[in-house]
């Protein structure tokens, strides 16, 4: 009967995470690269400004180091659903432009396999496309009198990339753990550019980029747990991933039409294996102090610099990957967790409320033109409460505010102000009764 009852469970857990999408944007900046990237902490890290290589705790999942999978209690199972919501307003010079969107961002699950082998399987978001704009050009003369054409360009994409995980924890010996999640990555996009003369031209001109990938992605960690005296625990993580080719051919298709005659003509090019992931690493450390506070800093880098992207070279107007277009980013993240009293015995529903607060700071990956892409600045502050019942009280709900800027020179400004819910279930399941 157990076997059964955990295997529906865990069917239906599967089918939640099957209908998880990327996180939706409107930004003209997810046009570029594979778009958006997601940030892909949960509710305990994405509070404290997206911390997780250094990060070890029982009651959470923590996707971004899979090492810690083996603090996981052997009693517990453990599912974590987050949810975010959000508004962000776009300036360009005097104009200003508020959008909201909201969506479902993961679904992860944490239990443990073996004595010091933890487990953990889910769907999290990787990036995500969306925007839809236009600008307006006059151009034209004839015969040293002014004789202008309204040149509209529209410019629209959707579309994103998603991973399937499944990873492992082992911890090797006492203070020293191993663990990689092994991710199915799939996804697509389409990126549309419309241009159409007004008045006295005809013609209208659209390219459409598009790519649909179906790939793997392999991410390794390892952590490293040192006691300082009675009351302290130094945690030092660090964090690989395995870049290489995606599976997935970049199509253009290009679509000329004049409305006067009628005749359109289309041509369609290819590019094989066009899109690839990056080598990545990262270093973290937190310092734990009589498991009441937790304070942290991570450092992670991604070599987005040495991969070509799609391009059209418009001296040959040949559809062709191009280097330079991309270059690596740098993230940095601090963050804080406080709860007054860490005994879950004692009495007191705010005394185990937990306070958090983080902030981040990341280099684009991308060139626009020959101007940088936009750096992004994030600070965060949360809480985890209780839900309490007559069984446990380590079920928590975590609700986190965001402030994130996303900014470049003599470019769009981005600021957006987003909420973040997530829920972790964390019951006893594999407790033995006894009956007197």
């Amino acid at each position: 009967m157990k076997k059964r009852i955990f295997g529906s469970l865990l069917a239906g857990f599967v089918a939640i995470s099957a209908t998880a999408q990327v996180s939706s944007t409107l930004s003209p900046y997810s046009q570029f690269g594979l778009g958006v990237l997601a940030d892909q902490s949960q509710g305990l890290g994405r509070a404290m400004g997206g911390l997780g290589i250094g990060l070890r705790d029982s009651k959470h999942p923590n996707v971004l180091n899979p090492a810690s999978y083996s603090a996981v209690d052997s009693l517990t199972m453990v599912f974590d659903l987050g949810v975010s919501g959000q508004l962000t307003s776009f300036k360009e010079e005097t104009k200003r432009v508020n959008r909201k969107t909201a969506d479902f961002d993961y679904a992860v699950a944490l239990f443990r396999v073996l004595p010091r082998l933890g487990a953990s399987f889910g769907v999290i978001p990787y990036s995500n496309i969306g925007y839809n704009y236009y600008n307006k050009q006059t151009i034209g003369s004839e015969s040293g009198k002014v004789s202008e054409s309204t040149y509209t360009n529209t410019y629209s994409g959707s579309g994103g990339f998603s991973q399937a995980f499944i990873g492992l924890g082992w911890e090797v010996f006492n203070g020293f753990s191993l663990g990689a999640n092994v991710s199915y990555l799939w996804g697509k996009y389409s990126k549309t550019v419309s241009g159409v003369f007004a008045d006295s031209y005809a013609n209208s001109l659209t390219r459409n980029y598009s790519i649909n990938v179906n790939s793997w992605k392999l991410d390794l960690g390892a952590q490293v747990v040192t006691k300082l005296g009675k009351d302290d625990r130094l945690t030092f993580g660090v964090v690989a991933g395995i870049g290489h080719t995606m599976h997935g051919d970049a199509v253009l298709a290009v679509r000329n039409t004049n409305s006067n005659t009628g005749v359109t003509t289309s041509t369609n090019d290819t590019i094989a294996n066009a899109l690839s992931l990056p080598y990545t690493f990262g270093a973290g450390l937190s310092l734990t102090h009589k498991q009441s506070l937790t304070v942290g800093v991570d450092y992670s880098m991604q070599r987005w610099g040495k991969l070509d992207y799609p391009q059209v070279n418009e001296e040959t107007n040949k559809y062709q990957l191009a280097s330079g277009l991309l270059k690596d980013r740098h993230k940095v993240a601090v963050g804080a967790d406080w709860v007054p009293d860490p005994n879950p015995l004692s009495r007191g529903f705010f005394k185990h409320i937990h306070y958090r607060i983080g902030a981040s700071y990341a280099t684009p990956y991308y060139n626009i033109g020959n101007l940088e892409g936009p750096k992004e600045l994030s600070v965060s502050a949360g809480f985890g409460i209780p839900i309490i019942n007559t069984w446990n009280n380590r079920t928590s709900l975590n609700i986190s505010a965001q402030w994130v800027r996303t900014s470049a020179d003599n470019l769009i400004t981005e600021n957006t102000f987003r909420i973040n819910i997530g829920l972790t279930f964390n019951e006893r399941w594999f407790a033995k009764w006894k009956v007197d």
